[in-house]
């Protein structure tokens, strides 16, 4: 059972320029309603009313702009210092009670029936991965997967042209207890930052189950204006 969701929304969004100056990304407008509102209703859709939301930029914004949204009980955790995703999501241990827990990176849009997806999977793995099918993984993680998609090995922002698998990581998913381990022996990536993703490949390394669940519909990483522009033309005429 998953009752429990962690949003990680404490990144400074440097790609977007001037757009994250001073408004944090989550709560850039996407059709009438903020990122991180459109990420909320979808996990109260997913029947799950708890959520702790990791913040650093601008965290005062996010935090007073979020809060009671989607009729959820809502936990704000600030992170400190910018140490990359696992960092973040390390900070939530002691809120998911040791429990499974869905999580999602706070600047990724896509359908809510996706979360229902991963969450109903999660009954049969030891964690799931959501992933998208791009023509090159380059800007996220290439995810490798098996005919019946267990995930079989991850490669955090292989170099253009490196990868032979078209499976991205889609930034959300289901994750439970093992995941600590894993994360408390992390080492920093090349990016001086602790990769949630590396972490999951630590999974999959130990023999833990980890499946892939194919994103269905849409999917936005809101990381560059462009992206932005064309998640509000996408939501606009839905």
């Amino acid at each position: 059972m998953t009752d429990r969701a962690v949003v990680l929304a404490a990144g400074r969004g440097t790609r977007l320029g001037e757009l994250t100056t001073e408004t944090p990304k989550p709560l850039l407008d996407v059709a009438g309603m903020s990122v991180i509102e459109r990420i909320l209703e979808g996990i109260a859709a997913a029947q799950i009313y708890k959520a702790a939301i990791i913040t650093g930029h601008l965290a005062d914004q996010v935090e007073d702009a979020t809060w009671g949204l989607a009729g959820m009980s809502l936990e704000f955790i600030r992170q400190p210092t910018q140490n990359g995703t696992a960092g973040a999501l390390s900070l939530a241990r002691d809120f998911t009670h040791r429990q499974r827990f869905f999580f999602t990176w706070g600047d990724i849009l896509v359908h809510p029936a996706n979360y229902e997806a991963v969450i109903e999977t999660a009954s049969w793995a030891d964690a799931v991965l959501a992933v998208n099918h791009v023509d090159d993984p380059t800007h996220g993680a290439a995810v490798y997967v098996a005919d019946d998609f267990i995930v079989q090995r991850i490669e955090e922002k292989p170099p253009p042209g490196g990868s032979t698998t078209n499976w991205n990581n889609a930034g959300f998913g289901v994750l439970g207890e093992s995941i600590w381990e894993q994360i408390d022996h992390l080492a920093p990536s090349e990016r001086g930052e602790l990769e949630l993703p590396d972490a999951i490949a630590g999974l999959i390394e130990s023999g833990a189950k980890v499946l892939a669940v194919p994103v269905q519909g849409s999917w936005f990483d809101i990381g560059t204006p462009e992206i932005l522009a064309a998640a509000r033309a996408h939501y606009s005429s839905r």
